[in-house]
């Protein structure tokens, strides 16, 4: 099987979710799940059916994060000495034609946020990124347009 890369960081916050929803959401569940079988007909029973429903999200999510869990390769940023972009860099580029700073860290795709600036590292932008120095320029196809994005600083934390 192939190992999934991923920070301390990003483990943690996985290992807690899995947690949570094995100690905390999948009990509350099996509770919910017997309140609405004692409202008796369960064909016709809503509050049974939404309960089953988010029994098999719960145990999707359970059977995924176990999975990811298990193939995670824990690479801690902080132990890497490079002048190039690589695994868990904190990359602050430039956007050449718009005139505009981005702020991105690469990281695994079970960690990947958007939102905060963790893009995956098999995100078209973080492959474009990698193995380049602080100057380079990242080219990006985008649907829209081309990206120009130069690479201002390269930080690993």
């Amino acid at each position: 099987m192939k190992r999934v890369p991923m920070t301390p960081e990003g483990h943690q916050k996985l290992k807690e979710e899995l947690d949570r929803l094995v100690k905390v959401e999948r009990p509350k569940n099996i509770k919910d799940i017997a309140e609405a079988r004692a409202h008796g007909d369960l064909s016709e029973n809503a509050e049974y059916h939404a309960a089953r429903e988010k029994q098999s999200f719960l145990e999707g999510r359970i059977q995924e994060l176990q999975s990811s869990l298990s193939l995670a390769e824990i690479i801690d940023p902080s132990k890497i000495n490079q002048s190039r972009v690589a695994f868990g860099a904190k990359v602050r580029v430039s956007d050449v034609d718009a005139d505009v700073e981005y702020e991105f860290t690469l990281v695994g795709t079970e960690e990947a946020d958007v939102k905060s600036g963790k893009i995956s590292i098999t995100s078209p932008v973080a492959r474009a990124l990698i193995g380049k120095e602080v100057g380079d320029v990242a080219v990006v196809k985008a649907p829209a347009r081309t990206i120009e994005y130069e690479i201002v600083e390269i930080i690993f934390e």
